[in-house]
């Protein structure tokens, strides 16, 4: 069940130096890494993540469509807010998932065949702080030698974040016979199932 990308497994990853943004309640991240389909299923199995929602970051509200985005003409990327509780899980916990299971943040401008800027690997921060710890986390990959490749993903300042249309929100458990979900989405929900069985809510 490894990734060819990984010189580790994601469960053996770094962890981040997240203390200071634990134990302050609900909380949210904002992170793109291809289909949100996709990553919104792997995020969904974890204890301490409230809700997820699927939608569209780095542009303006008027091409805050699916079939705009899909289209690769705007500024948005296809993205996740993770609402979660501080006081359970953390960003450090999050970022992890999303370096080591959600996505392969060595691709630049695509994930797989999803080709196109509209699924860049991209972490859009919401303050200076958020920021930091980003950019220390993924240096502290980088000298850890955990990719095989380098890492490419942007920090992009979250503006405003724009929820996807209802169809797309849950979509990978609405749909698990859909052929994109069940080759693309099912292996990186059944990744975290299997390095991350300890952080999985408890009615799953």
């Amino acid at each position: 069940m490894t990734d060819p990308v990984l010189n580790l497994l994601p469960h053996d990853f770094p962890d981040a130096e997240d203390g200071e943004f634990l134990n302050l309640g609900p909380q949210s991240l904002v992170l793109a890494g291809g289909c949100f389909w996709c990553t919104e299923a792997v995020y969904r199995q974890l204890k301490g993540v409230l809700d997820v929602s699927a939608g569209y970051a780095g542009g303006s509200a008027d091409t805050a469509n699916y079939n705009a985005v899909c289209s690769g003409a705007t500024d948005h990327a296809e993205a996740i807010r993770i609402q979660y509780d501080s006081n359970l899980i953390g960003p450090g916990t999050l970022l992890k998932v999303f370096f080591g299971i959600a996505h392969d943040p060595t691709q630049l401008n695509r994930q797989g065949n999803d080709m196109g800027r509209q699924y860049r690997s991209a972490v859009f921060y919401q303050n200076a702080a958020e920021q930091q710890l980003v950019t220390d986390y993924i240096r502290l990959l980088e000298d850890n030698g955990v990719m095989r490749a380098p890492i490419v993903t942007r920090l992009e300042p979250l503006s405003e974040f724009f929820p996807a249309e209802a169809v797309h929100q849950n979509y990978a458990a609405a749909n698990p016979n859909q052929p994109y979900i069940a080759a693309v989405a099912q292996p990186k929900v059944a990744k975290i199932q299997h390095y991350f069985k300890h952080r999985l809510k408890k009615d799953l």
